[in-house]
C-alpha cells in the first residue's frame, strides 16, 4: 500500500467543506429537515452535523432541473459541448483528489488508499463518459421501404440518483457523469451515513461551470426524501444502488409510474479455487475480493468454495494469511481493514457471526472485534473466515456486508456449478484456474453479471456492469450506460413519389381541383 498519500486525516483540515448547506437548484442554504450527525467510524466522534433536505426541497430540485435543462439550452446543447463541461469536472475532482480522498476517509473511514483510488476512478468516469459522449451516433436502421428510418434518442428529464455509503464519490461519479451526459438533470440523494462527498462534487461540477439547477443534492433519510424523489411525477428515471429490500420496494413505486430504473443490489458472490490454480494469486485474489473495503462491497467474495482434494491446505493458507492483515484506521497507511462505517453495522455483522457460530459454524480465524485498546472506540471487526457448515446455512445464503467469508468445499464442476447457482444473488463470482478450457466452460456456466477470472474486484468504466436475480436490474457503465438515461424516438422519412396508396385515390380527387371552401 502507498505511504506517498497527503496527510491531510482529521475534520479540522476539511472543516471548510464540512458547512451545514444542501445543494438546491444551484442554492447552498441550511435544510429544514432534522440534524444529521457524522461519526468517524475511526473513533466514535462526532464530527460534523448539518441540517438534511425535505420533500419540499425535492419538489423544488425536481422542478428546477427540468426547468435548468431547457433555459440553459443542456438538453438541447451539442454533445462535445456537453463533453467540455464533464471533462473540466473530471480535472477538477483529479486535481482535488487528496481533498475527496481525505473527506471520504473521516466520512466512511475507508483507508486512505481506497478513498484516493476512488476519486481517481471518480475523475476517470467523468473523462471516459465525455469521449463516449461525443462517438455517440444516431443509427440509420435497413430500409424496409420507401424511407429512410433513424433511430435516435433524447433525454429523459430529471433522474433521481441515489447511492450507498460504501463507495460514495465513484457511485456518484457512474450515476451522475452518464446522466447529465445524456441532457438530463439529475437531483442526487446521498447516504445519511456519509453526505459529504456527494455535496463536495457537487461544489466541484459548479465550480467546473456545469449550469445552476442541472444537478441537486439532497441529504436526509430515505424513507421520506428518497421516497419523495423516486414517486415525484415528474422523475423520469430512478438510479440506486443499495440493499436489495429497499431496491425492491423503490422498484414497485417506479413500477406504479412506468418508470423505468436501474438497480445494483447485493450479492452473496462465490469465488472458486480448483486444484490447478496459482495458490499465491488464489489467496491473494481471495482476501483483496473479501477483506478490502472491510467487505463492503456488494461484489465482495463472501462464499469461497475450494475443490476438496486442496481445501485443507487452501484454507489453511487463507486463515494464516487473514491474520497477517493489519487492521487499523483509514489514515494510517499500513491499514488494510479498516472500521465499518459505524457502531451498529459491526454489531449486525457481528451478531450474523454469532448466529451462524449457534448454528454449528467454526470461527477459523477472527470472529471478534480486535482487543487493541487503541482501536476501541471505533467500529472495527476482524477479519473472519468461518467454516463447518454448507452452502445451505443462512451465512452461506444472506448477504453480510461486512469482513466476513465461509469457507466449502466441492468436488467436481457439476457439484461446484450447482452449490455456486445456488443463490438468490447473482452479481459477481472469480475463478481461479490455470485450464483455459475450463475457464470457458465456468465462466458461461455461473449465473452472475460479471466474472473475475485469476483476479478479483477489478472495475472499468468501459465494461458493462449488471446483476441478475436479487442482484439488480438494468446495466450501467459502457457506452450503453448514457443511453439508459435516454428514451428512443424512431423518426421515419418518406422518399417516395407517390401518396400513401390507401386513400391516393380520394387525395388525388380533392387535391388536383378547388376545394368548395363554402360546401365545407
Amino acid at each position: 500500500m502507498s505511504t506517498e498519500i497527503a496527510p491531510l486525516t482529521g475534520e479540522a483540515t476539511l472543516a471548510h467543506l464540512l458547512r451545514d448547506e444542501v445543494f438546491v437548484a444551484g442554492d447552498w442554504r441550511t435544510g429544514a429537515g432534522d440534524v444529521i450527525e457524522s461519526v468517524d467510524p475511526a473513533n466514535g466522534r462526532v464530527f460534523a452535523r448539518i441540517h438534511g433536505a425535505t420533500v419540499d426541497d425535492v419538489d423544488e430540485a425536481v422542478a428546477a432541473g427540468e426547468r435548468a435543462a431547457v433555459e440553459s439550452g443542456w438538453r438541447a446543447m451539442a454533445p462535445h459541448e456537453r463533453a467540455a463541461v464533464l471533462r473540466r469536472i473530471g480535472e477538477a475532482i483529479e486535481r482535488r483528489t487528496d481533498e475527496v480522498s481525505a473527506l471520504q476517509t473521516l466520512d466512511t473511514g475507508k483507508t486512505r488508499g481506497e478513498t484516493s483510488a476512488l476519486a481517481r476512478s471518480a475523475a476517470g468516469t467523468f473523462y471516459y463518459t465525455a469521449s463516449a459522449l461525443e462517438t455517440l451516433e444516431d443509427q440509420v436502421t435497413p430500409r424496409r421501404g420507401p424511407y429512410v428510418t433513424v433511430a435516435t434518442w433524447e433525454p429523459v428529464g430529471v433522474v433521481a440518483s441515489i447511492t450507498p455509503w460504501n463507495s460514495p464519490i465513484a457511485s456518484d461519479a457512474q450515476k451522475i457523469a452518464p446522466a447529465l451526459a445524456a441532457g438530463n438533470a439529475v437531483v442526487a440523494k446521498p447516504p445519511v451515513w456519509a453526505p459529504w462527498v456527494t455535496l463536495l462534487l457537487a461544489r466541484i461540477a459548479e465550480e467546473a461551470g456545469l449550469p445552476a439547477g442541472l444537478l441537486s443534492v439532497l441529504p436526509g433519510p430515505g424513507r421520506t426524501v428518497g421516497e419523495a424523489l423516486v414517486a415525484h411525477p415528474d422523475v423520469g428515471k430512478l438510479t440506486f444502488t443499495g440493499g436489495t429490500s429497499t431496491g425492491r420496494h423503490l422498484a414497485h413505486v417506479a413500477a406504479d409510474k412506468l418508470m423505468p430504473t436501474t438497480l445494483e443490489l447485493g450479492g452473496k458472490s462465490p469465488t472458486i479455487v480448483f486444484e490447478d490454480a496459482d495458490l499465491t494469486r488464489a489467496v491473494a485474489g481471495i482476501l483483496f475480493g473479501i477483506f478490502s473495503s472491510s467487505g463492503q462491497s456488494c461484489i465482495a467474495g463472501s462464499r469461497i468454495f475450494i475443490q476438496r482434494s486442496i481445501f485443507e491446505d487452501v484454507v489453511a493458507r487463507l486463515v494464516e494469511a487473514t491474520r497477517r492483515l493489519r487492521v487499523g484506521p483509514g489514515t494510517d497507511p499500513r491499514t488494510q481493514v479498516a472500521p465499518l462505517i459505524t457502531s451498529s453495522h459491526r454489531d449486525q455483522v457481528a451478531a450474523m457471526v454469532d448466529a451462524a457460530v449457534a448454528d454449528g459454524a467454526r470461527v477459523l480465524v477472527g470472529g471478534e472485534v480486535p482487543q487493541d485498546p487503541a482501536l476501541a472506540d471505533g467500529a472495527y471487526y476482524l477479519p473472519t473466515l468461518l467454516g463447518g457448515v454448507d452452502n445451505s446455512a443462512p451465512i452461506c445464503r444472506e448477504e453480510v456486508f461486512g469482513p466476513v467469508a465461509v469457507v466449502l468445499p466441492f468436488t467436481d464442476e457439476e457439484d461446484l456449478i450447482a452449490q455456486a447457482n445456488d443463490s438468490e444473488y447473482g452479481l459477481a463470482s472469480g475463478v481461479w484456474t490455470s485450464d483455459y478450457r475450463r475457464i470457458h466452460r465456468i465462466a458461461r456456466a455461473l449465473v452472475a453479471g460479471t466474472v473475475y477470472v485469476n483476479t478479483y474486484k477489478q472495475f472499468s468504466i468501459s465494461t458493462p456492469f449488471a446483476g441478475v436475480r436479487d442482484s439488480g436490474l438494468g446495466v450501467e457503465k459502457g457506452r450503453e450506460g448514457i443511453r439508459s438515461y435516454m428514451r428512443q424516438k424512431s423518426i421515419y422519412v418518406d422518399l417516395g413519389e407517390e401518396p400513401l396508396p390507401w386513400a391516393a385515390e380520394q387525395a388525388r380527387a380533392v387535391c388536383q381541383q378547388p376545394v368548395n371552401t363554402t360546401q365545407a
